[in-house]
């Protein structure tokens, strides 16, 4: 990737993301029903008065009664903040808030953000120690060197749970697992390399530490801080440097890395130059992991040394070492064990497991989400971070550690079972979704906003740009669009494509083009002319017909039925298509794909036919095995009445096209979501409760979507526009930004096409 790919963002736009909606990243929502007198009964008094006994009789309960066996706790005292420094403890918060939603997102576990405001050693020991009862593991994060070192080890001497220094072990983790298959690549065994690691902080000494554990000698390792190569006998060397120190006379690091099979870079941006590179022994690994800006680019370090390989802590080059490859992971292995610690064991079956899985064929929508074929080699020595197969098999190679090394007091019998239920802790549409961002990025698109001069749109539009997605076509007034931008902190507002339906040069072939189209309809030139120079959708929808665009978005600022029908107007149906529309109603771990809920009022047999074929394709595309429900208020004929006819009749067109997908209908929506439900049916041809839900008329689907939208607790997605002859979406009027965003990216995605 490109510099350019690299995300940016206004300091407006970061700060606004934190307090929309409501402040913050994360909430507290309760697991248990809490409607009824009942249901408080046995939450609180008395109810709960029953497992208290039982955790005071047997503490190992608590792992069955409460949610300590799912909860990690991210502690910070903000000494040593994203590299920016010692900020304070309040200022760390919306780091920890970031690493508990991380923990959550990538491996269901649940997380809360503890900041202490204390730089007193032995009072953050006694302060998180004393929180063993409440939590499942430690997360320890931010806390600078070398007080972090002892921090962590008295917490794992004193403390039966899982703590774990991040910043240390989650880079030394990944790093390793990328050090196995650079050696494998290159031919050599870890315990031949000579290896320099440049940087002495708390992240380096651990990568330093766990290689050796590995295989790597000490003899053959050498580590620089700022004053040069650690060495005994050298002045100001703490005690956890002084265990790294290796007798040689090189002293500086230009002189250790003569020679050296590899770097591991854990310091400042330039600190590695291309001359020193040039010294390295052939096929040289190099891994230049500062932050934001590495100790060498790979192309610098490429220019001189075409045969290196080369890793960094950035996405936008290959090889990226990201924490969240590990410690939401290995988090998960721990806590699903019990375990009383993690170990050396443990960290390094999560680095071997993560090194096997980028030797494994590429999972085909990750290769696709980065735009090209991505295989094991040079330049794919490391999983990518979006990988669906790191949650197994990380989790379950820590678990199966943490077992061998005797610190699981839970252990786990059915691995098999195991590992469906950690498929089934995440929906596969969260991760699908982070691909297909990141395969827009690797394909951008020109996308027209149609209503750039409403704020909540021009946002989508400027995110949709800064973070790679291609380039935002903006329609409106040109000056309220600068202005707006102005007011946004956009440094470059000149920079934009806007288009001004008053000043075009686009204008005239566009009202040619819909003059041709609408003449015999109704419409003088002059109407035409109109059109074109007042309404944006007309426009928008013509500079996409002309080819200006490669798709576009619409809808903030008129209902969806007066945008729909603005557009088609210049845009037709696909050939041999229907255009339909579909919500995604994506829950903590399942995703319904609800259609026609935006277009034909009552569909035919035919139509309702297409609408699951095509629904069942995009829930392909979106990483679920379709299972289609036509739903009714009538399940199988109970009660009888009108209308079943054409449900009935799709069903039959589908049997008579054997098609490769279950279906089923007409059936109720318990009957096809409710297993209880489901076993009276013991013929349905579903195997499990339906995702797909094919409603037989636009008034139930409409309505039944923005009920779940509102009350359902779960994330609605769309009405996502499907047929269009050029890929259209249409957004709620109660849209925000990232709303807005999401269906712009699935439009240049194509996964609605």
């Amino acid at each position: 990737m490109s510099e350019k790919s690299k995300v940016q963002f206004t300091e407006r736009e970061a700060l606004f993301y934190h307090n929309t909606i409501r402040p913050g990243k994360i909430e507290i929502i309760a697991s248990k029903p809490m409607a009824t007198q009942r249901d408080l009964s046995l939450a609180y008094s008395p109810g709960v008065a029953v497992p208290v006994q039982a955790i005071a009789d047997d503490p190992a309960t608590a792992y069955d009664y409460t949610a300590k066996g799912n909860l990690v706790a991210v502690i910070s005292n903000g000494t040593a903040i994203l590299g920016m420094g010692n900020l304070g403890a309040l200022a760390s918060k919306p780091v920890m808030e970031g690493k508990a939603v991380l923990f959550k997102r990538f491996a269901d576990v649940d997380s809360i953000d503890i900041e202490l405001a204390s730089e007193d050693t032995d009072a953050l020991i006694e302060a998180i120690a004393m929180m063993e009862p409440s939590f499942g593991g430690i997360n320890l994060e931010d806390i600078k060197a070398p007080e972090c070192f002892i921090i962590e080890q008295a917490l794992r001497e004193r403390m039966n749970i899982p703590v774990m220094h991040d910043d240390q072990h989650g880079t030394a983790i990944i790093a390793a697992a990328g050090l196995i298959n650079a050696c494998l690549i290159t031919g050599r065994k870890l315990d031949e390399i000579k290896v320099v690691v440049n940087g002495a902080g708390a992240s380096a000494l651990a990568c330093t530490a766990l290689i050796k554990s590995m295989g790597v000698t000490h003899e053959n390792v050498l580590v620089c801080d700022t004053r040069g190569v650690i060495y005994p006998g050298r002045e100001r060397v703490d005690q956890f440097k002084s265990a790294h120190a290796v007798k040689t006379d090189r002293r500086t690091l230009a002189e250790a890395l003569v020679g050296a099979d590899v770097v591991l870079g854990l310091s400042a941006k330039g600190a590695i130059t291309p001359e020193m590179v040039k010294t390295m022994a052939p096929q040289p690994i190099i891994f230049a992991m500062a932050n934001p800006d590495p100790e060498i680019t790979p192309p610098e370090a490429k220019a001189v040394r075409p045969d290196a390989i080369v890793a960094t802590g950035r996405s936008d080059y290959p090889n990226q070492v990201n924490n969240v490859l590990g410690f939401p992971f290995i988090f998960r292995g721990a806590l699903d064990v019990s375990a009383t610690a993690i170990n050396e064991e443990m960290k390094i079956a999560a680095a071997k497991a993560i090194a096997e899985l980028a030797r494994e064929q590429v999972h085909e929508d990750v290769a696709a989400a980065y735009g090209e074929a991505q295989q094991f080699g040079r330049d794919y020595i490391i999983p990518a971070p979006f990988d669906p197969r790191l949650m197994e098999v990380v989790s379950m190679a820590v678990a199966k550690a943490a077992m061998d090394s005797g610190v699981a007091t839970r252990p786990i019998e059915d691995f098999e079972a195991y590992r469906d239920q950690l498929k089934a802790r995440l929906n596969p549409t969260t991760s699908v979704l982070t691909r297909v961002y990141e395969q827009v990025r690797a394909n951008p698109k020109r996308m027209i906003f149609a209503e750039a001069d409403n704020e909540v749109v021009l946002r989508a539009a400027i995110q949709y740009r800064d973070f790679g997605y291609g380039e935002p076509i903006l329609v409106g007034r040109t000056q309220v669009i600068l202005d707006k931008m102005a007011e946004l902190g956009v440094a470059d507002p000149e920079s934009y494509h806007i288009e001004n339906s008053m000043v075009s040069d686009h204008v005239a072939p566009m009202v040619e083009m819909l003059y041709e189209r609408l003449k015999r309809r109704g419409f003088l030139q002059r109407d035409v002319q109109r059109m074109v120079n007042t309404d944006r959708n007309i426009f928008a929808s013509g500079l996409l017909k002309l080819g200006v665009g490669d798709a576009m978005v619409t809808g903030m600022t008129r209902p969806f039925a007066q945008s729909i029908k603005e557009v088609r107007r210049v845009l037709d149906p696909a050939e041999g298509k229907l255009a339909f529309g579909i919500h995604l109603l994506v829950g903590k771990n399942h995703t319904v794909f609800m259609a026609d809920t935006t277009i034909n009022e009552r569909p035919t047999a035919e139509q309702l036919a297409v609408i699951a074929k095509e629904t069942a394709a995009v829930a392909r595309r979106l990483g679920h095995e379709p299972r289609v429900a036509f739903l009714s208020y009538s399940t199988f004929g109970n009660p009888s009445g009108k209308w079943l006819e054409q449900t009935r009749e799709a069903i039959r067109i589908l049997d008579e096209e054997q098609v490769d997908f279950e279906y089923e209908g007409e059936m109720a929506p318990d009957a096809a979501l409710n297993p209880k439900i489901m076993k009276l049916y013991p013929f349905s041809r579903l195997s499990a409760p339906a995702n797909v839900l094919i409603m037989p008329g636009l008034q139930s689907a409409n309505i039944s979507a923005k009920l779940l939208k509102e009350i359902g607790g779960t994330t609605s997605i769309g009405p996502m526009l499907l047929g269009a002859e050029k890929p259209v979406q249409i957004v709620p009027m109660t849209a925000l930004a990232p709303d807005v965003l999401t269906l712009a990216v699935l439009a240049a995605a194509g996964v609605a096409g």
